[in-house]
């Protein structure tokens, strides 16, 4: 099968390209980023903008099926996010109908579900996105589901957050203090389960939803880990990685947040606010639905997929310490967080 994946330069779509190549797939990879990768020659490139149309005819040349993982995440400007997530998905969806491709998948997030007020969550749960990001993954599924009302199949994944090799973000704030020696601060207690997603556990799913049969994929779907516990633990498992002794410490909730809030609006800080809004919550999907329909099994815990995700860190570190953006597979701008670990 040759496979089309936009966002291919990105975290997710660098790994699901290793994953398919593995698998014996053509890839096509699309983005507006340049694919620097040791996999650049087995890999058609194609680097340009997802909103640019005048693109997508060579773009889906000989494709089999459109994975479409790019996307602005919530670190760029509301206008930039809507436009690259809505007017973006809803172009493509558009130049995969005309060249005839039969099946689409679509990379959402579990962000459509804004803070939910009970757990598991189901895929029949209300779309309540918070902030810019959120919104417009809903717009984003809105355009899928017009697109699947006039023929083309299009499963739609809300995976939870996924890490993995080349995965940093956010994430490096726990990697970096775990690396230098330094106890890490959660938003209250930290006993609150918080399910997260190995990236190769993604990539599974997206295998299944484009080999599987037609009528039982054409549908939405979570994706997160089977097993997972509370979120200090989870991180815990880090600190133990490291090997310097350190804990996790616990932060008053409320005050913290409303300094995240504080320190987001004055762009102080790279925690934008579905992160510090569900940090101190349950945070976990249920899986039953992709499980029982596509046999999705999941082979990494929440422990596993941060300690496989910080080995490659350690192993990158010096290669990846001066690089700082937007997203995933760079650090984000600490600002004001910095300070944090001459306290802890």
């Amino acid at each position: 099968m040759h496979y089309l994946i936009t966002g291919g330069a990105g975290f997710m779509g660098i790994n699901l390209i290793r994953y398919l190549l593995a698998r014996g797939a053509q890839v096509t990879s699309y983005d507006i980023a340049p694919f620097s990768f040791p996999e650049a020659d087995r890999v058609r490139v194609l680097t340009g903008d997802i909103r640019d149309a005048t693109l997508h005819a060579d773009a889906m040349q000989g494709v089999d099926v459109v994975v479409h993982c790019a996307a602005a995440l919530p670190l760029f400007s509301p206008a930039e996010i809507a436009s690259t997530e809505i007017e973006g998905t809803r172009a493509l969806l558009v130049s995969a109908q005309a060249a005839g491709i039969d099946r689409f998948v679509h990379i959402s997030s579990t962000a459509v579900y804004g803070v939910p007020d009970h757990h598991p969550i189901m895929e029949t749960d209300p779309l309540v996105g918070v902030g810019p990001y959120g919104a417009a993954k809903i717009g984003a599924e809105a355009a899928c589901e017009s697109a699947r009302a006039q023929g083309l199949c299009v499963p739609v994944l809300r995976p939870k957050s996924f890490v993995g090799p080349e995965r940093l973000g956010v994430f490096e704030l726990l990697y970096g203090f775990a690396a230098d020696g330094h106890n890490f601060p959660v938003l209250g207690r930290g006993n609150n389960r918080y399910q997260l997603l190995d990236v190769e556990d993604l990539c599974q799913a997206v295998e299944l939803c484009a080999t599987g049969p037609r009528p039982t994929v054409n549908d939405t779907f979570n994706v997160g880990a089977a097993r997972f516990g509370t979120l200090r633990e989870s991180f815990q498992a880090v600190l133990d990685r490291a090997g310097f002794g350190k804990r996790v410490v616990s932060l008053p909730a409320g005050p913290a947040i409303m300094a995240l809030r504080l320190l987001e609006a004055l762009h102080l800080s790279p925690v934008y606010k579905w992160v510090y809004a569900t940090a101190a919550t349950e945070s976990f999907v249920s899986i039953d639905k992709i499980t029982h329909l596509l046999g999705f099994a999941p082979r990494f815990s929440n422990e596993d997929a941060l300690i496989r995700n910080f080995d490659w860190y350690v192993a990158h570190r010096d290669s990846i310490r001066s690089a700082v953006g937007v997203t995933h597979r760079v650090a984000w701008k600490k600002g004001a967080l910095s300070l944090a670990r001459f306290v802890l």
